[in-house]
């Protein structure tokens, strides 16, 4: 019998993303997509500090570009899109500031 092995990290991370999705969807009935309100609590309560700190006027307005089927719900694969595209975001973010970490040290190291 072949022993099973623990999920890999990337496994996991997979498995949590669909666990929050399931955690928020279906409060309003409909357990394979989030309604406006179950995706303002998503976001209010796992993406507290994107929502505070981002310029964009609204939640619900990201929402309705997330919608791709215009269906007034996010599906997984529309949920997915979100996480990807903060993913990405932050990994922007990450290079950026190595840059300028890199930069600064290239340049007291130009003074010395």
């Amino acid at each position: 019998m072949a022993k099973i092995s623990s999920p890999t990290e990337t496994e996991w991370c997979i498995e949590s993303l669909i666990a929050v999705f399931q955690k928020y969807a279906g409060k309003d009935g409909y357990n394979c997509s989030l309604s406006k309100t179950e995706f303002l609590s998503f976001m209010n309560t796992e993406l507290a500090a994107f929502t505070k700190n981002h310029k964009d006027p609204s939640v619900l307005d990201r929402m309705k570009k997330l919608d791709v089927n215009s269906d007034g719900q996010l599906d997984i694969p529309e949920f997915l899109n979100l996480i990807g595209g903060l993913a990405v975001a932050c990994h922007d973010s990450f290079l950026k500031k190595a840059e300028v970490g890199r930069s600064l040290d290239s340049r007291s190291q130009r003074l010395q």
